[in-house]
């Protein structure tokens, strides 16, 4: 396949979750080669923070990114829709410190790429095809990534409540499957935790319009869950939004199990610090046949 960007400049507002402060974003073509990048338009100058996973700087309940001192947050909701619709390259201009929330899902933003259009430019595709596996184990939790003539995700959650004691699903990936199966899942978190979280700062912006609350019996939002594995299907999004920082599409096997942003990152960081476990791959001939380079660049990205 040939890269793809946006076919014209889209813009939307909305809460930021943690910030609680409204913010504009805008959605810009951007020509191959890009990649995705973030800008502060609200910094004089305006500062741009590539999105990839050398300018990680947090993942305390998001993904934050940033450059020297400027920041974005909650950033994989968007991501995951970018990558999702195999979105390769675009500017995203952004007036405040975080990502707007939406609904909680990747579906606005799905519904805002698609009303911008899509175009394919000249230029090939390139993939980071694993080679060798690659696991990273923390506290129970787990994140393993290994070779797959296609890209597959594996998530399992697990929780003290009788609703998420064990979700599991699979997917195999797929703009079509993203949009269908996976988008439309919304964040959630517990009702229990809601003051701890506002003590440290966080979710300030959060509310039942983008958020799914549960309690011990399940969610006090009046219209409930979407589909009855919405988590599962949530951190699986957040994993698709997460993997993205890789700066190119990922062709593997992914498999995680009461994972979360910071072991998403630790999986990148890991796959990407070793570069016997993957090469480059281009696709020379846009039917999905491939041409391998091994890239040691990009692994010190």
């Amino acid at each position: 396949m040939r890269q793809q960007t946006i076919k014209s400049s889209i813009s939307c507002s909305g809460i930021g979750i943690h910030s609680g402060e409204l913010v504009n974003i805008r959605l810009n073509p951007a020509p191959a080669n890009h990649g995705i990048v973030l800008i502060r338009t609200d910094k004089f100058p305006r500062v741009r923070i590539p999105a990839i996973c050398e300018y990680i700087k947090s993942a305390l309940n998001a993904s934050t990114l940033g450059v020297n001192g400027t920041r974005v947050g909650t950033v994989e909701h968007l991501m995951a829709a970018l990558a999702g619709l195999g979105i390769d390259n675009a500017e995203v201009e952004v007036d405040g410190p975080e990502i707007p929330i939406l609904d909680g899902s990747a579906a606005p933003f799905v519904q805002l790429i698609k009303a911008a259009g899509i175009i394919e430019l000249s230029t090939p595709r390139s993939y980071l095809v694993v080679r060798k596996p690659i696991e990273v184990r923390v506290n129970g939790s787990y994140a393993a990534i290994k070779p797959s003539l296609e890209t597959k995700v594996n998530c399992t959650i697990s929780y003290n409540h009788p609703l998420l004691h064990h979700q599991e699903l699979e997917l195999r990936f797929s703009p079509e499957e993203f949009e269908t199966e996976i988008a439309h899942a919304r964040t959630f978190g517990f009702l229990e935790d809601v003051d701890r979280l506002r003590s440290l700062g966080l979710a300030k912006g959060g509310s039942l319009h983008n958020a799914v609350i549960l309690d011990r019996h399940g969610p006090i939002n009046r219209e409930g869950f979407r589909c009855e594995d919405e988590c599962v299907r949530h951190k699986l999004l957040d994993l698709i939004g997460d993997l993205a920082l890789c700066g190119l599409p990922v062709l593997g096997e992914i498999t995680v199990h009461k994972a979360g942003h910071a072991l998403h990152h630790l999986l990148v960081h890991r796959l990407l610090s070793n570069p016997e476990c993957f090469d480059v791959v281009e696709d020379t001939d846009h039917t999905g046949r491939h041409d391998h380079r091994h890239s040691t660049t990009f692994a010190n990205a």
